[in-house]
């Protein structure tokens, strides 16, 4: 604690965005620069709490040494920050960009002031980290012969790839898509994250051993059990990639489609990738985002810089209240209203609406059809003549997700699901099968990236543990 009333001297500063009549006319990111003292400062405001939840387990699920490195930045000490950041996470400038930062709602600060603002001294440490060519390669000092299959590249995957290699173990990663990255790399607009990011560490990656195999479906091109026979261990870490889907009238119509449809070939356009499916565009059309949450605020984003007309977004549960919820008392994530980046450019934003049916002409949607509704006793009851209808061009569904795709690799392999349809692990995330490992989003569905990589480690862990004993059991045989 470099400054004992840093936290009463100095306000907190987050980052800030560029304006927004010039953001929207470009795919970069968003946030304009942050100088070396604003961060300092920052970092000065933590106070070096008894029990520092920020880093505990409602704050940061991958248990980051947050108040060590806040105290590093303030003291100019940025490469022991950058040592301390790595420690315990292997790809902060994901969550630093991504992560809607669980950190900043523990923080103990937050009870009755504004928190530290840890998210942005996260990713200019490992920015800072790059730029200054500190983020080498770390090889591994043994060679355990032991290979291990990691079956998609989101951050789970590759947080696993380089733990095991690390260790010593030959891994290699499979991705059904053309390149690495899964839904960071398709699914993350690049106003929230620019694709460089992403390669920068994945360049690390290769130097340190991990092998990428791109446009492999596992399940189909290779079967699940070819795998099993190939490498000594496998781990799952295909995400959660079943979409809500809404069962109404019109929904088979032209104009309706998942949000992952719709980003996917945006991002697929600004890599100059062709995109072959139907294009879908925002560009002169009336919108309707359907969700309030991430997906729905990058679709939103999106479609204004696609050059949409009008934009809605529907939630059909109740508007939360300006500050924190009574049922999410600290430190737990507050439930309160949030206003992302992609409000700020333009939106009519609505609450307690639930879609009916979509109508339209010649097979394209014209309309949607809803109703206002309250929740009441765990349910949605319509309200006594709220009905509306609303012209429309296009509507993005973008309700979250359910969790893994069944279908194919999964149910072929016979691996067990527990009661909430995720595949079950034991405690060091092995399945029903012997040798084969799940994490992330596959194991505990839907969630945050900082719980993708923290579970994507702890895997890696159960592997290496689990090859160990293989290993030791093979030579007493022997």
């Amino acid at each position: 604690m470099g400054d004992l009333k840093g936290f009463m001297k100095y306000a907190r500063e987050g980052p800030k965005r560029k304006p927004v009549e010039l953001r929207v006319l470009e795919w970069k990111e968003m946030y304009e620069p942050v100088a070396e003292d604003t961060l300092k400062v920052q970092g000065a405001r933590c106070m070096d709490c008894g029990v520092p939840f920020c880093q505990g387990s409602t704050g940061c699920p991958v248990v980051n040494l947050i108040p060590e490195w806040n105290d590093l930045v303030y003291r100019g000490r940025w490469n022991d920050a950058l040592k301390a950041l790595h420690t315990t996470n292997n790809f902060p400038e994901f969550t630093g960009r991504l992560c809607p930062a669980p950190c900043e709602g523990a923080c103990v600060l937050g009870i009755n002031s504004d928190p530290v603002s840890i998210r942005i001294l996260e990713w200019n440490i490992i920015d800072r980290g790059f730029n200054e060519g500190l983020v080498e390669p770390i090889l591994p000092v043994t060679n355990t012969r032991k290979t291990v299959a990691i079956v998609g590249s989101g951050p789970a995957g590759l947080a696993a790839a380089q733990q095991l290699a690390r260790a010593g173990h030959r891994v290699t990663v499979f991705e059904k898509s053309d390149r690495i990255g899964g839904l960071l790399r398709y699914g993350i607009p690049d106003f929230k994250m620019e694709k460089w990011v992403i390669d920068r560490r994945l360049d690390q990656m290769k130097a340190e051993g991990v092998e990428f195999k791109t446009g492999v479906t596992i399940g189909k091109d290779i079967t699940g059990e070819q795998l099993r026979q190939q490498f000594d261990a496998v781990g799952l870490t295909m995400g959660a990639e079943t979409a809500r889907e809404l069962p109404i009238p019109g929904r088979e119509l032209e104009g309706v489609y998942l949000a992952m449809e719709f980003l996917m070939q945006q991002n697929k356009r600004n890599a100059g990738i062709p995109v072959t499916a139907e294009p879908i565009t925002a560009k002169g059309k009336r919108v309707i985002i359907i969700g309030g949450g991430d997906t729905g605020s990058d679709c939103l984003g999106t479609v204004h810089r696609q050059g949409c007309t009008e934009a809605y977004q529907f939630e059909v549960l109740p508007e939360p209240p300006p500050t924190r919820a009574g049922s999410t008392p600290w430190p737990l994530w507050p439930m309160q209203l949030r206003t992302s980046h992609a409000h700020e450019e333009g939106c009519d934003r609505q609450w307690s609406v639930s879609t009916t049916k979509f109508t339209g002409r010649n097979g394209q949607v014209t309309t949607l059809h809803a109703n206002r509704v309250k929740f009441e006793n765990g349910k949605f009851t319509p309200i006594p003549g709220s009905d509306f209808e609303l012209d429309v061009d296009l509507v993005l569904l973008a309700m979250g997700f359910t969790g893994p795709v069944k279908n194919g690799l999964l149910d072929s392999l016979g691996v067990k699901y527990d009661v909430r349809g995720t595949v079950a692990v034991d405690d060091n995330f092995m399945t029903n099968l012997e040798g084969v490992f799940a994490s992330g989003d596959t194991k505990r569905g839907p969630s945050l990236i900082v719980w993708a990589i923290a579970e994507g480690r702890k895997m890696a862990a159960g592997i290496d543990q689990y090859l160990y004993a293989h290993q030791s059991a093979t030579k007493s045989a022997s």
